[in-house]
């Protein structure tokens, strides 16, 4: 049970992670580009999928901000997977773990 509710605080600490990017990236896009609400969420969404913007970038501030935004969730995208990761990794860790009075050899 421990380790489910673990599992579980890392699955929501990752989705709030995810969360966050994704509304950092529709702030940017309303701003640098102008874009609708739902015209930017595509665009986030889409750049956080590692797919490229949708919409055709006509500022330089909004191809700046998109080439950042690609690089920021790109990263993001490693920190999650390790966040969802972890608790898998520490139970595989603890499993494998040789007793003290074990010989390596």
């Amino acid at each position: 049970m421990h380790f489910l509710r673990r599992m579980l605080h890392h699955w929501l600490f990752a989705s709030a992670i995810i969360f966050v990017s994704l509304g950092l990236g529709i702030a940017g896009y309303r701003i640098t580009q102008g874009l609708a609400f739902i015209d930017a969420l595509l665009n986030a969404s889409m750049i956080f999928g590692g797919m490229g913007p949708v919409n055709e970038l006509h500022t330089s501030a909004g191809k700046i901000f998109a080439s950042f935004d690609a690089l920021f969730s790109g990263m993001i995208f490693f920190v999650v997977a390790g966040i969802m990761i972890a608790p898998i990794a520490h139970r595989f860790l603890h499993w494998m773990r040789l007793e003290k009075d074990q010989k390596l050899i």
